[in-house]
């Protein structure tokens, strides 16, 4: 759903192409407590960086886990909504908290839960 999408910018109203490209953690990079995940949009490298302590946060709340699938799902996800509201800007690097993270996950929950009833 959200490794590879078609967005339109709120401010010019064309269509921004978005592609997943690499999940890293930021530790070995950027020393930060949290999980990488790059897009190109139209071809500009975007950065969502995850917070670990999500991961945590997660696990026991219901005992399972983020894989990096779900990472990537949860940071397109995200993104799509920050160009969709104009909150991109042009920046290379988007921070979102603990609740922020959780937040995302329960939406794609309840999306994927709507796409299986259909």
């Amino acid at each position: 759903m959200y490794d590879d999408f078609i967005v339109t910018d709120r401010w010019t109203g064309q269509p921004v192409h978005c592609i997943y490209q690499a999940l890293i953690t930021a530790i070995s990079t950027r020393h930060a407590d949290a999980v990488d995940v790059k897009f190109l949009a139209n071809g500009k490298s975007v950065w969502i960086a995850l917070p670990l302590p999500a991961w945590v946060e997660y696990n026991k709340r219901t005992a399972r886990v983020i894989t990096d699938p779900m990472a990537v799902q949860i940071a397109g996800r995200y993104l799509k909504i920050a160009i969709e509201g104009g909150e991109n800007g042009g920046r290379e690097m988007h921070m979102l908290t603990v609740e922020e993270t959780l937040a995302h996950i329960d939406a794609l929950q309840h999306e994927f839960a709507n796409n299986e009833r259909k």
